[in-house]
């Protein structure tokens, strides 16, 4: 039953199975688990991630492909819902519905524009173009105050069913796992929850389907799959398509969450940095390397200061370490973490630890 679920593409590792399920219901039971507004809002962040990273991955680890404009298709999908929500008096799903739609299908016509007149170009040169889209397209955004709010963003109001003054009940229900409120964000959350679970298994579907091997055979020698009868022009605009549209659906879970759309929320060329460093940590070609890597870098980017606030008190009278451990020098660590994790995991930690199950495995052998 798991293995027809996942795709026949299980962990192939004791130690990943674990480290899985272990992730999987943390995010299961968050709300439970870690009482608190930041605490909700880091899980909340780490399930857009997840969904925006694996659409991403469908790209990068499996085709081949480089570009820097999946930041454009996830704020398509959050200004999507923003402008649908905002531009009626009374939020309602039909608006949420709309936006998606309306989102989806400029993202779709985009994509499908780049792939046809940009892939035909190779490697680099396709990245420098996705790039100049995604600023021009940035750019756009901030200018056009009248539709996107400009520099401010757009504020909106949510169905009453996923608003924080709405509340299942008075008191906080009490559970083993702890109290809990079960109001408004709660449900938004398990909306997310829902959302990204069913975009990760399509994904995974996606790349364990005779689509999904041809796509990784363009990767490893596109010549060799077009001399086998494979139009890869087609195949990696469809990819294109396919991964633009799981980052819109990811930018409409976004907005839904934030009620608040701005250049610098879902835009910013920050955030596909932020991709990229997870692909790589996770580990290409993996998609639950997108997990893996969404939990750790969201983990480290919200509680890394406040590690190194407590590391910096008990440092104090120790020549150099309060100034290094000072928690404005936490980019300064997140990249340590980061190069250290490629020094030791270069092909991210699920290809490192799908290794050592392969290497313990042949060990085995009589």
């Amino acid at each position: 039953m798991m293995s027809r679920i996942l795709s026949n593409d299980l962990p192939r590792s004791r130690w990943l199975a674990a480290v899985l399920i272990v992730l999987f219901l943390g995010l299961a039971f968050a709300p439970f688990l870690f009482p608190g507004v930041k605490a909700l809002n880091v899980a909340a962040k780490v399930l857009i991630f997840v969904a925006l990273v694996a659409s991403f991955d469908l790209l990068l680890g499996y085709t081949g492909i480089v570009s820097f404009a999946h930041t454009m298709f996830f704020g398509i999908g959050a200004y999507g819902v923003a402008i649908a929500l905002n531009a009626v008096d009374e939020p309602s799903w039909s608006a949420i519905a709309l936006g998606v739609v309306c989102a989806l299908a400029i993202s779709l016509v985009l994509s499908l524009l780049i792939g046809l007149f940009s892939l035909r170009v190779k490697a680099i040169f396709f990245a420098m173009i996705t790039l100049a889209v995604a600023s021009a397209f940035l750019t756009l955004a901030s200018q056009l105050s009248d539709f996107t709010g400009g520099e401010d963003g757009l504020s909106f109001s949510v169905p009453e069913l996923l608003s924080p003054a709405f509340s299942l009940r008075d008191e906080p229900l009490v559970t083993p796992l702890g109290d809990v409120d079960l109001d408004g964000r709660f449900i938004t959350y398990y909306l997310l929850f829902v959302a990204v679970t069913a975009i990760f298994l399509t994904i995974l579907r996606i790349v364990n389907s005779p689509f999904g091997r041809v796509l990784q055979a363009i990767r490893e020698n596109d010549f060799r799959a077009e001399a086998l009868g494979y139009r890869t022009v087609v195949y990696r605009t469809l990819s294109n398509v396919l991964s633009a549209a799981f980052a819109t659906l990811a930018g409409c879970l976004l907005a839904l969450w934030l009620r608040y759309q701005g250049p610098d929320t879902s835009l910013s060329f920050e955030i596909m940095l932020d991709i990229l460093l997870i692909v790589v940590i996770g580990g290409m070609g993996t998609l639950y390397g997108a997990l893996i890597g969404s939990v750790i870098f969201v983990l480290a980017q919200s509680y890394l200061q406040d590690l190194l606030r407590l590391a910096g008190g008990a440092a104090e009278g120790i020549p150099l370490l309060p100034a290094l451990l000072t928690p404005d020098r936490w980019l300064l660590w997140l990249g340590l973490l980061f190069v250290l994790s490629v020094y030791y995991f270069p092909t991210g930690i699920v290809g490192k630890l799908r290794e050592r199950a392969v290497l313990a495995r042949l060990r085995g052998r009589p």
